[in-house]
């Protein structure tokens, strides 16, 4: 009986493999869209062996400081999104909608300070054909950005779904807008170390 119920712990639960959170198409997609950025970043590093002096330079130009600043304030979101799935998920709905619009406003802020650094560059007239470096700069960090944005208006969707008391809102929408989400933070994560850090 012990041998039994020790075997039937270790089975493989594969429905929760062919159901992740959100759906397996959502996970489709979120894994193309880090392949496509994983091949961008791979062409980064690629043009940086090329050019060392120049992508040294550039990243210089950079504003570490912001760019740190969005890396926290987009942990921050990533947390309170979890957290808010955590909640919904225990019943506790109020809290779930607490943690869902601190995620939409701390994500707002993460797009406020990138419009605040995109300016920075362009008066100092740093665009997309300044030079290799900044090519990259602006396809990568655009690509996120516009992510970002998506990402705010499935969250807020759903947010304003789950306030309205005549709609029914599944815990597996829920689970899709955060799982997108984390893809944006997972996405920043790696863009700010490629772009800021490596000298």
């Amino acid at each position: 009986m012990e041998l039994t119920a020790k075997i039937e712990e270790q089975k493989i639960d594969y429905k929760s493999i062919s159901s992740p959170p959100g759906g397996i198409l959502l996970w489709i997609l979120i894994l193309l869209e880090v392949f496509t950025f994983g091949l961008s970043l791979a062409g980064l590093v690629y043009y940086r062996i090329q050019e060392p002096e120049l992508f040294a330079q550039s990243t210089a130009m950079l504003n570490t400081y912001l760019g740190g600043l969005n890396t926290v304030v987009l942990l921050t979101s990533g947390f309170f999104m979890a957290s808010a799935v955590h909640y919904f998920k225990k019943g506790n709905r109020s809290a779930g909608i607490n943690f869902m619009l601190a995620t939409i406003i701390t994500g707002c802020a993460f797009i406020v300070i990138k419009w605040h650094e995109y300016g920075e560059k362009l008066e100092v007239g740093l665009g997309l054909e300044e030079n290799m470096f900044f090519t990259f700069y602006w396809l990568l960090t655009g690509f996120h950005f516009i992510h970002v944005v998506v990402g705010l208006a499935i969250l807020l969707i759903i947010l304003l779904k789950v306030k309205n008391s005549n709609t029914t809102t599944k815990t597996e929408d829920i689970e899709a807008g955060a799982a997108f989400w984390h893809m944006c933070d997972l996405l920043w994560l790696l863009l700010f170390p490629a772009l800021y850090l490596v000298f």
